[in-house]
């Protein structure tokens, strides 16, 4: 299945059902008087978060949805029929935005989470609602309102416990193939990762946490560049971040300078993102020996201004693997907790994630139009 990330679709409410204008006309029955019903209220469109489902690709195909009008009223003092909801399924994870008033209305993270986007019209009144005691005979009736209609953005996030991120080759599908089911494309070239890959790792019975394996960023990715600023935002739904370092580059790069790149194209993708927990893991560290790791560390610390941990491993050989997701899966226990026993530990995760997911779509429109400036100029000299 073709995985997508961001989709827009437009979606109208029902329209209410106009009120009945009738009088009652039996056999032997004088001046029966009016009986025109009520219509029927409009149907609504709810959008709901469905953990079955894994990527946007159907809205690509049926981008509009239309819940059903309300009936219009019938003599009898019948009322029409209302019109039915309309229930729209996203997967876990998905932003939903306004695109006229950049509102973001609701973020499902929650599963089996629902939210209302538009709302269905209000019923019309038939002409039996206005008869009185000066006026027996009414005439007036009132229309539904219109249905409410909207365009909307829709942007998935994945939601996952730990975030990998780095260069290129920097082993993080090796990471995810050796601790977990997952079996991401791993190859000695830049670029094998297209699209996000998630692997579950169990650490025992009932502690298991989700890593995410996004395509490898380069310089300038949070502007374009590469594949990085189309899949950075699925780092802003992670407990935390591991940024791998490629101890010795394929290119011959200098990995200090390298991991510098990485946190430099956070910072100016998402300054909020950019302060989530991050951890710093050496990767193939049996490539080289103990005192150049020592070196390299010493270069991170003082070039991040990092007084962290720095953890090594090889994922290839499984060196100091389960040492790591232990101690991942320590830190995101840790979390859990906090989140269901502090009340402003909680509210303050969700205001992050209502700053991160702002900022992210600021980044991707600005990023989109510095492409198309780029595009018209080169259209402009083509000419």
């Amino acid at each position: 299945m073709k995985f997508v990330d961001e989709a827009e679709i437009r979606v109208d409410a029902g329209n209410g059902g106009n009120g009945c204008l009738s009088f009652r006309r039996e056999k032997y029955v004088e001046r029966g008087g009016p009986d025109g019903g009520d219509g029927g209220d409009g149907g609504s469109v709810f959008i709901q978060a469905d953990a079955s489902l894994n990527t946007l690709v159907d809205f690509r195909f049926q981008p509009r949805y239309r819940a059903q009008a309300g009936r219009p009223g019938q003599s009898r003092n019948c009322t029409g029929r209302g019109g039915e909801d309309l229930l729209v399924k996203v997967p876990l994870g998905t932003s939903v935005i306004d695109v006229n008033t950049e509102e973001l209305i609701a973020d499902l993270n929650n599963t089996e989470q629902v939210v209302m986007v538009a709302r269905g019209g209000f019923h019309g009144k038939g002409n039996t609602r206005f008869k009185s005691s000066t006026n027996r005979a009414p005439r007036k009736i009132t229309k539904g309102t219109p249905g409410e209609a909207r365009v909307l953005q829709l942007q998935l996030r994945l939601v996952a416990d730990v975030g990998l991120l780095g260069l290129p080759n920097a082993g993080k599908s090796t990471l995810i193939r050796t601790v977990s089911a997952a079996r991401p494309k791993v190859a000695d070239y830049p670029f094998t990762t297209l699209v996000p890959n998630l692997g579950v790792i169990s650490r025992g019975m009932e502690r298991s946490f989700v890593m995410a394996d996004i395509p490898g960023l380069i310089e300038g990715a949070s502007e374009g560049a590469g594949l990085g600023f189309r899949f950075l935002k699925h780092l802003s739904r992670t407990r935390l971040l591991v940024h791998l370092v490629d101890v010795l580059p394929v290119d011959g790069g200098d990995p200090v300078e390298n991991a510098q790149k990485i946190a430099w194209e956070l910072e100016k993708f998402s300054p909020t993102l950019a302060r989530k927990e991050r951890w710093l893991v050496l990767n193939k560290v049996d490539l080289i020996d103990a005192e150049e790791i020592s070196r390299l560390k010493q270069g991170l610390r003082a070039v991040l201004d990092w007084d962290g941990d720095i953890h090594e491993i090889s994922a290839l050989n499984t060196s100091g693997c389960d040492e790591l997701c232990e101690a991942l899966m320590g830190s995101i226990e840790d979390h859990r907790q906090q989140l269901t026993e502090d009340e402003e530990y909680r509210r303050q995760q969700q205001e992050l994630e209502t700053a991160m997911a702002f900022e992210i779509r600021r980044s991707i429109e600005q990023s989109k139009a510095g492409r198309a400036d780029v595009d018209s100029d080169l259209d402009e000299d083509w000419d």
